[in-house]
């Protein structure tokens, strides 16, 4: 349990650094990937595509070398339905009014930034939500 928390920890704390190197806590810089009709910014997409590419290779190396359980095979949901389109409408709105991500939001708070408590309150907020009308 312990090697899983100190993983998961780093893990963390490299998510972290990484958004702070590219700027990603920086809503502005989000806001301008988001204005492709402005000044628009591409740093956002060469950000997720050295995430994509990192999580690529990472699970063909993990793959290589242990069998996953059971438990953590695909999603075998029965596709789209209203919540996940909801959800995503949601999310997307939030991303564009606020330019914050989840994660980004939460790494964000270390700067103190009254915004960022904003957001995080908000997103609590709707987890609580969520977790009242969907037990």
């Amino acid at each position: 349990m312990l090697s899983k928390n100190l993983s998961a920890g780093f893990s963390g704390l490299i998510f972290g650094f990484g958004l702070t190197v590219s700027q990603m806590l920086n809503p502005a810089k989000v806001l301008n990937f988001l204005d492709v009709a402005g000044d628009w910014d591409p740093s956002l997409a060469l950000v997720m595509l050295g995430a994509l590419s990192t999580l690529g290779l990472s699970r063909l190396w993990i793959r290589k070398r242990v069998e996953l359980p059971a438990q953590s095979q695909p999603n075998t949901s029965p596709g789209i339905d209203r919540q996940l389109l909801l959800g995503a409408a949601i999310f997307g709105m939030g991303w564009g009014l606020s330019g914050f991500c989840p994660g980004p939001a939460l790494a964000s708070l270390t700067y103190g930034l009254s915004h960022s408590f904003v957001f995080v309150t908000a997103m609590f907020s709707g987890f609580t939500l969520f977790k009242i009308y969907n037990p």
